[in-house]
């Protein structure tokens, strides 16, 4: 039996989402910085990724990748750690546009970027405009808070 494709999601602003709300995550993940470029596969997609961006292992042991400008911007090296090393880290507390999905769905990180699926449950996240990623229920649960009364970022 084939199951439909589920729908791509294009031009999602979740900013003006009355179903979307701001969260911070709260997570200590290891990090290696790639050698070479390359590809990873998440729970969610593939996730390609240039020589020097961050190769990450959450805690709840997914893996994806983060360019390294912005993994530099969003996340804290933790002591013996330095700054560009490999090692654990924690993501500094930015807050994130969310919004669970009712359904099956299909998107692009970015413009022309990797295709992400997520399931019945799963989230999406809107970093920035055309900046997105998709979060397995089970794991948004565990390292996500929702800000209540913030302002969306």
């Amino acid at each position: 039996m084939t199951h439909p494709t589920p729908p791509l999601l294009q031009n999602l602003d979740l900013r003006t989402d009355p179903q979307a709300a701001a969260y911070i995550k709260q997570e200590t993940v290891q990090v290696q910085f790639a050698a070479l470029a390359g590809e990873l596969s998440s729970r969610e997609g593939p996730n390609r990724y240039a020589l020097g961006d961050a190769l990450v292992t959450g805690s709840t042991g997914d893996r994806w990748s983060v360019s390294r400008a912005r993994f530099d911007a969003r996340y804290l090296p933790l002591a013996p750690t330095q700054a560009g090393q490999d090692g654990a880290y924690n993501n500094q507390p930015i807050p994130v546009l969310a919004r669970q999905m009712q359904h099956p769905f299909r998107m692009a990180r970015s413009a022309g970027g990797d295709l992400l699926h997520g399931n019945a449950g799963d989230w999406v996240l809107q970093y920035a405009p055309g900046d997105y990623g998709v979060v397995e229920q089970e794991r948004f649960a565990r390292v996500y808070r929702r800000i209540d009364g913030a302002d969306r970022p």
